[in-house]
């Protein structure tokens, strides 16, 4: 009986252990304690209970965290164990997390599913009005700078910015007083918000963007979170964001949710007092991020109040001396989707910038663009690389004369948890026009094919010679160096290297002479090609004279895994080629590298090693034209790129596959 007695008790009390652990994970949770919560529901689940409610608390855990890695491992475990339990909404979350993780085609895949089962929903229908997205949105922008990590960003979260005098203010959650013991945010385990100003440093011969150290506002901040904060022109009004805080202590809804109000301060002898929040605010919802346009006439924020697109929309309310405010209004839904738009800010030409996740993007929150036009905005356009990466992007500002800004990442390679970002914009533009002729006659050559062609070998403009022989691409970026290339069937090719350095130069006139072939050129060869079926996809680029799987290639290595994990006994080999500029040598050297890096990747995503029979680089050995050291010279870009590939043949297993250029 003794033994029954004590046998009973240890598995009472390991029942209310188990209850009160569940208990407080959830707590955690609700109170947005999302490190403890992934803690918690994950011992939860070691003990047994995978149940789709825990494994999809862990997932939102790591998902509401930014911890992309750990977000997919979970909601991978929801989908396939609970698949017709869960909502729709955990198919998106589990897209968006492949997407940031470097998954671009799972990720798409997961997209066309979602739609499947949330028909209604807006996000998945940009995907296939627009599938070549990825590559566009990779190409590199002529436009935003020499993007640089700012000084003053630390091991903690640095975002946010607002530039006024000078100086750039932004919000941290650094200790403020040295060796102080501050009280921690259960969100990410990190110091409370304060707002902060730091001068801004002269441009230096580079042309980087910095700051000098920082200090902190000492009259708006609170023991609580403060950031996101604007100046009027005349620096004597601020707005701000901050905990609903009355002073003394925390407001609360009836859930116990601290929610987000927007405040203003009036300056007076220097010091900024007369702290009062915004009549539109509330204790229900929150408000946040604001944004003024050019006349101060509208302030735009961020909320998540009832009747509104998605999680979180971006509104507008009108002001009057900043005294008086109307009602709030949704921007609609050429702005709002079902996910979250977020840190509006408007330049001087009331052009809107916001982060999103739900229009179409990189990875999770990415910076885009709408001009206002008739009192509308535009459809949104995403700002692409180097603004946008597959991690969190936002908080994009711009100075007064459109020459420079800030945004903030969580992006890798950074600091800390969110960095400041500085870039410079090409503010300068050319236009690049001239005439296609006959080298021999000098006559015009009418429908020839001009490309203009940036440093990595994309071609990002196509134009045809017309009547008169002329061609004209317009509004290029200063300070860039393009190639211009001129082609058509029966003409040696001709091309002329430019850069487009003056400012005050308008046009850069860059005429092109092609020379008639007598007769077709050889093909350099060396050996047949063994006679094996080969993947065929998109080429893959890489960077001159380096070796790493770029983003955009990452996309169409997709192809290749997505075919090889369908087909589970198929064995391939890679081969991979250059052309024939440097040595001999060093493009065997490079190209193997670049076989081998190939190879790699594809074991990263899961493919067995074993099958992949051989990673080999021929070097320039294997040409497909005339390209060769005599003729060098003479071949375009265009022709030079054809010898830069990699190809993928199957030496076994796979006997039905038919894969087709997409």
């Amino acid at each position: 009986m003794r033994n029954i007695i004590i046998l009973i008790t240890l598995l009472l009390i390991t029942s209310l252990s188990f209850g009160q652990r569940k208990y407080f994970a959830d707590r955690y949770f609700e109170e947005f304690a999302y490190k403890k919560s992934a803690e918690l529901y994950e011992s939860i689940y070691n003990k047994g209970d995978s149940t789709a409610f825990v494994l999809s608390r862990i997932g939102d855990s790591y998902y509401n965290n930014s911890d992309y890695v750990n977000a997919e491992k979970w909601y991978s475990k929801l989908l396939i164990n609970h698949k017709e339990e869960v909502a729709p909404e955990y198919v998106f979350k589990y897209s968006q997390a492949l997407k940031s993780n470097g998954k671009v085609s799972e990720s798409d895949n997961w997209m066309i599913k979602f739609q499947d089962v949330a028909d209604a929903d807006s996000r998945p229908k940009a995907l296939q009005s627009n599938k070549n997205y990825f590559v566009e949105y990779t190409n590199k922008s002529t436009t935003y700078l020499n993007v640089n990590n700012i000084t003053v960003n630390t091991e903690y979260s640095d975002f946010g910015g607002f530039i006024y005098d000078n100086e750039l203010y932004f919000a941290s959650t650094k200790p403020y007083i040295e060796g102080k013991k501050e009280r921690l945010y259960r969100w990410n385990n990190q110091p409370f918000l304060n707002i902060y100003k730091a001068e801004q440093k002269p441009i230096n011969e580079a042309k980087v963007l910095d700051v000098e150290s920082s200090e902190r506002i000492t009259d708006v901040n609170s023991k609580y979170h403060e950031s996101n904060v604007i100046f009027t022109k005349d620096g004597n009004t601020m707005y701000f964001t901050r905990d609903n805080y009355n002073g003394r202590k925390l407001i609360k809804d009836k859930k116990r949710t601290t929610h987000l109000k927007i405040y203003k301060a009036e300056k007076v002898n220097d010091k900024w007092t007369n702290i009062k929040e915004l009549p539109f605010n509330s204790n229900d919802y929150s408000m946040g991020h604001p944004a003024l346009n050019e006349d101060e006439t509208i302030l735009y924020f961020v909320s998540d109040m009832p009747n509104g697109y998605g999680l979180t929309d971006i509104y507008k309310v009108s002001v009057a001396n900043h005294q008086e405010y109307g009602v709030p209004e949704n921007l609609g839904a050429s702005i709002n989707t079902e996910g979250r738009e977020m840190f509006p800010f408007v330049d001087k030409n009331n052009t809107l910038y916001f982060s999103s996740n739900g229009h179409l993007g990189l990875g999770a929150l990415d910076v885009f663009e709408s001009k206002e036009v008739n009192n509308k905005f535009s459809d949104p356009v995403n700002l692409g690389i180097p603004i946008n990466s597959p991690l969190d992007d936002f908080a994009f500002v711009i100075n007064k004369d459109l020459s420079n800004g800030y945004f903030s990442s969580n992006r890798e390679g950074g600091k800390g948890d969110d960095d400041i970002y500085s870039f410079i914009i090409s503010i300068c533009k050319e236009n690049i026009e001239g005439k296609v002729t006959n080298k021999e006659t000098a006559e015009i050559i009418v429908n020839a094919n001009v490309n203009l062609v940036d440093e990595s070998g994309k071609i990002i403009a196509t134009q045809k010679s017309k009547e008169d022989g002329s061609y004209a691409f317009g509004e290029v970026s200063c300070e860039t160096k393009f190639t211009v290339v001129g082609s058509k069937e029966n003409y040696r090719s001709d091309q002329k290297e430019i850069t487009t350095l003056v400012e005050d130069q308008k046009t850069l006139e860059v005429d092109l002479q092609l020379e008639p072939l007598i007769k077709d050129a050889p093909v350099a060869t060396t050996e047949v090609e063994e006679a094996l079926p080969q993947i065929v996809i998109r080429p893959i680029y890489f960077d001159f004279d380096k070796y790493n799987i770029r983003e955009d290639a990452k996309y169409e290595l997709e192809h290749i895994v997505d075919v090889m994990k369908n087909n589970p006994s198929m064995v391939i080999k890679i081969e991979s080629h250059t052309d024939s500029r440097a040595t001999k040598t060093y493009n065997r050297y490079l190209s193997d590298n670049r076989a081998k890096s190939t190879r790699d990747y594809l074991i990263t995503r899961g493919i067995d090693k074993s099958r992949i029979e051989s990673a080999i680089g021929y070097g320039e050995d294997r040409l497909l034209n005339n390209c060769n050291d005599t003729n060098s010279r003479n071949c375009s870009e265009a022709e030079h790129q054809k010898n830069r590939r990699s190809y993928f043949y199957i030496v076994k297993g796979g006997n039905n596959v038919q894969v087709t250029e997409q």
